[in-house]
């Protein structure tokens, strides 16, 4: 807690707290500061217990840190487990309860976005960063934006997205003098005419055919006609063709991404979502098509994928890796992965040295790296629907 007062807390109890507070969570890299509070609707409820008695409940997308990596709450069902807790290894398992609970989450300022719930290592949202970094940056090319946000509030968006705009930490935002705001607005309001508007769904509760209402109704009302659509995110999405209960995760979500796809080619504008990868990708230094989550119909449906790596190496260089998986537009190999910086107190990502690139392996090949030579083709990226 601010001026250094330790207390224990419900995580649903962070909101109120965080209007008057700067709050610290503990976590394995010690004390680590809250920049996100997230309200993510109903879920069905998990339960893990460890040996001590402790319990936390969570949802299914839920990550615990085992002794074996990063797990998914779902895939650890039914099984002994050992995770880390604030005293040392200790054995636990998840069972599913078959109730319904509000779930809500938190995100830390810190590069390893790990914290102590009831004492157990978890992993914070942290999806959001590369989309909002993304929006921000087609804001700042005069570019207008649709936000669209099934998991995290409204308002929680725009901060993170002016933080990337104004360049200042989360917790600076924050505590940001009103007329200090409105100067930073203004200059960027000076230098980029693009338009924003952020619009919140509860999860699973609309489909391409709200999006596409929504997308009539500002062209008509608002004169609003965005260059870029982004969406948070693919999986709780809700299809207007199949119902969940009689489908497949497979044939469901690939019927989601065409749905989106639809929507892509009829507005004709590019849409960005993200969805997570399956067991055998979270802690994996390489992913591919196979390492979707519950549906690589996706990926079959996805004019291009980009996947988001991230190694304990990495993590203490402040980088992230990125992997070219997918893409219609051009070849997979210009550059097939590169690394960038992360700056997650502002949620921004940014270029690194050249010498950076010269370590990533590239089919067991150094690629080369970025000079005067050899910069990746940026018209190769350009026109990317979902």
């Amino acid at each position: 807690m601010h001026n250094e007062q330790e207390i224990e807390i419900s995580i649903k109890d962070v909101k109120s707290l965080m209007e008057i507070y700067d709050i610290e969570v503990s976590s394995l890299d010690g004390w680590v500061p809250v920049v996100d509070f997230i309200e993510k609707g109903d879920w069905l409820e998990y339960k893990l217990i460890i040996e001590d008695g402790r319990e936390v409940l969570v949802n299914e997308n839920h990550l615990f840190e085992t002794i074996d990596g990063w797990e998914y709450a779902k895939n650890l069902c039914d099984k002994e487990y050992n995770f880390l807790t604030d005293s040392g290894v200790q054995k636990g398992i998840v069972k599913m309860t078959g109730n319904v609970i509000p779930i809500v989450d938190i995100s830390v300022g810190h590069e390893n976005q790990r914290y102590y719930t009831n004492g157990i290592s978890s992993h914070n949202s942290g999806k959001s960063l590369t989309k909002t970094h993304l929006a921000a940056q087609v804001l700042s090319q005069g570019k207008n934006v649709l936000y669209i946000s099934l998991e995290m509030d409204e308002i929680r968006i725009a901060e993170r997205i002016d933080a990337n705009l104004f360049n200042i930490p989360l917790e600076t935002l924050k505590s940001l003098p009103k007329d200090e705001y409105v100067k930073k607005f203004k200059n960027i309001i000076n230098k980029s005419n693009g338009r924003l508007i952020i619009k919140e769904f509860p999860p699973t509760s609309v489909s391409e055919i709200h999006f596409r209402a929504l997308l009539n109704e500002l062209k008509l009302k608002n004169n609003f006609i965005p260059d870029v659509l982004f969406i948070d995110y693919l999986s709780i999405v809700a299809s207007s063709r199949m119902k969940m209960s009689n489908s497949t995760s497979y044939s469901y979500l690939k019927s989601v991404a065409e749905e989106l796809r639809s929507i892509a080619v009829e507005f004709d504008i590019p849409i960005v979502t993200s969805q997570q990868s399956n067991r055998s990708g979270i802690n994996s230094s390489d992913i591919d098509e196979s390492n979707i989550a519950e549906s690589v119909g996706i990926a079959f449906t996805a004019d291009a994928m980009l996947a988001l790596i991230k190694t304990d190496e990495l993590d203490a260089l402040g980088q992230i890796l990125i992997k070219q998986v997918k893409n219609r537009y051009g070849s997979l190999d210009n550059p097939r992965k590169f690394v960038l910086g992360v700056d997650y107190s502002r949620m921004k990502l940014y270029d690194v040295e050249d010498f950076a690139q010269e370590t990533i392996i590239q089919d067991s090949n150094p690629i080369n790296k970025f000079g005067s030579e050899s910069k990746p083709d940026k018209s190769k990226f350009s026109g990317f629907k979902i």
